[in-house]
């Protein structure tokens, strides 16, 4: 695992405790920083940062806080309470 990886992953961590303190706003930042990492490194940001951040607003979902989490036949739907932005993932 690289610097740019490792710094990645640091930003998740922190981007997580920060909606657990409640500052929306710095985890934005967070957020936008570690995607500004990989594009500048052109390495692709782990797929757990995918599903747990917002693409429209960059905060980081955390379920019952953030986002709202349903099951459907076949897939996950994640809503963002922040935007209203919705994201559905498969699953078997």
């Amino acid at each position: 695992m690289g610097i740019p990886e490792e710094r990645i992953d640091r930003l998740l961590t922190l981007a997580r405790e920060a909606v657990v303190l409640e500052e929306l706003d710095r985890s934005r930042e967070l957020v936008r920083r570690a995607r500004r990492i990989a594009e500048r490194n052109r390495c692709p940001v782990p797929r757990e940062f995918e599903r747990r951040t917002c693409d429209s607003c960059d905060v980081y979902l955390r379920p019952s806080v953030t986002a709202r989490v349903r099951t459907r036949p076949g897939r996950v739907v994640v809503r963002c309470l922040e935007c209203g932005a919705t994201h559905r993932y498969p699953f078997s």
